[in-house]
């Protein structure tokens, strides 16, 4: 299993993850504890099968790109309805609320201003003045819609997660955010992946992390399985940008 997570910029990001074939194979020491004696790719092929079966988790990502820095935070669900922020550049952030075939947006002034370069001063002003801090609602549908909400759509996450591993080695015991995981390890010729699986309860992908290449990142996965609240802003928080 190599987990490459790539970020296309727009004016969003979206996500995809790729399962590249690997070769050869690890198998750890005489252990103890729930993967003892389990080889490297045994253990990695039951937390991608594990993962894959999730109704909603949490995806956190920090990845650097020729475009800045990443950063994105959601909770979704195979139902559609989702909640998070992304960051790109360092440069404002937008926040996305999605339930049913609606999608609300809010932008912060940073990330106005930053996608209004090369605009005239005064309509740029503009739109920060009616825009910024408030949420608009679309259909999601429309294609600005659907670039915002590809977090949203974990039944595609989730089919990327095959259990196809015939490389992963074993690390040994590592934590996350206070879990103990068992720590797995590839490596792609300058670049190092590695990814934490829970060592308590379902063994569930908890974090994917790549080093030594163009674009390093660190992908943290939480909150499996636990319900999605998203709902419609209040109207005092909206703003009609038809009206």
């Amino acid at each position: 299993m190599r987990l490459i997570t790539r970020i296309s910029v727009n004016t969003v990001c979206a996500l995809s993850l790729f399962g590249l074939a690997a070769c050869g194979a690890g198998s750890g020491p005489e252990e103890t504890g729930p993967f003892a004696n389990q080889s490297g790719p045994e253990v990695a092929n039951k937390a991608l099968t594990a993962t894959s079966k999730v109704k909603s988790l949490r995806i956190g990502l920090d990845m650097t790109t020729s475009d800045g820095r990443i950063k994105a935070d959601f909770a979704t669900s195979l139902g559609g309805d989702c909640t998070g922020t992304m960051s790109m550049g360092g440069t404002g952030t937008m926040e996305v609320i999605k339930t049913g075939d609606r999608v609300y947006t809010k932008l912060d002034e940073a990330l106005l201003r930053e996608q209004g370069k090369g605009e005239p001063k005064a309509d740029i002003d503009a739109a920060v003045k009616l825009i910024a801090g408030r949420w608009m609602e679309s259909k999601a549908s429309d294609p600005d819609a659907e670039e915002a909400t590809e977090f949203c759509d974990l039944k595609a996450i989730l089919k990327e997660f095959e259990a196809t591993d015939n490389a992963a080695r074993k690390v040994g015991p590592s934590e996350v955010t206070g879990k103990p995981a068992l720590r797995l390890t590839e490596k792609d010729g300058k670049e190092t992946f590695t990814f934490d699986v829970a060592a308590e309860g379902e063994p569930y992908l908890l974090r994917v992390t790549s080093k030594g290449g163009e674009e390093p990142m660190t992908m943290n996965l939480s909150d499996f399985d636990v319900p999605v609240v998203a709902k419609k802003p209040a109207a005092k928080d909206m703003v009609d940008l038809e009206g």
